[in-house]
């Protein structure tokens, strides 16, 4: 097989992959955690083998449809802590678009974050649980990056810088989480909330010198 075939039998695997991604975006929408993979390839129009010959499982699955949607928000997060603002107003920004991301899309949040109890028995063995804190992981390590390049701690800055990247996280995370079972306030409210608790240190940190700034 010379190259452009090659180049186009990825090229075809990948748009197939994406297309089944979008059909198990719409059954997650729609079933939230209880989404099956028999529901899925029954949106798709294939079966079920054919589904976990693409993803090998629903563990893989998940981790597609996590990274697509932890790619989008983080590119999110990221616009909100670079816009032209101060610093207080950016803060409350990036709260802002992490409460509205996981508002908008409770159903593909609530996928993510929580296990399905009502699953065929062929998936019982699958718990969102074990799969969901390599995402929370992974966003504290990007903002904790971000924060690096902007701001100067100290000594042990890129550690500090850790802390507060993971320690923010699971903040929005856990807070995140209660109000949108609860909603015990507007986001509005939680956000100046959440802002007065996190704003001490951000407010005294100075910026890093030659660096982009916060």
């Amino acid at each position: 097989m010379d190259t452009s075939q090659r180049h186009g039998r990825r090229t075809a695997t990948e748009q197939r992959r994406r297309e089944l991604l979008e059909a198990a975006d719409r059954v997650v929408m729609r079933d939230g955690p209880e989404a099956s993979m028999n529901a899925i390839a029954s949106e798709a129009g294939i079966t079920k083998p054919i589904l976990y010959r693409h993803f090998g499982d629903k563990g893989g699955l998940y981790r597609a449809l996590a990274k697509r949607h932890t790619d989008a928000l983080i590119a999110m997060l990221r616009a909100a802590l670079d816009s032209p603002n101060q610093r207080r107003e950016r803060v409350e920004a990036t709260l802002h678009a992490y409460l509205a991301a996981i508002e908008t899309n409770p159903q593909m949040y609530r996928f993510l974050m929580h296990p399905g109890e009502s699953v065929p028995d062929d998936e019982k063995g699958f718990g969102a649980g074990q799969h969901s804190a390599p995402l929370l992981r992974r966003m504290g390590e990007e903002l904790a990056e971000w924060i690096s390049e902007r701001l100067d701690l100290g000594p042990d800055s890129r550690q500090m810088a850790l802390v507060w990247g993971h320690g923010i996280v699971g903040m929005m995370h856990a807070a995140g989480d209660w109000w949108l079972g609860e909603r015990p306030c507007s986001r509005d409210e939680l956000v100046r909330q959440l802002a007065d608790l996190l704003w001490g240190r951000l407010a005294a940190a100075a910026d890093l010198p030659g660096g982009p700034g916060l």
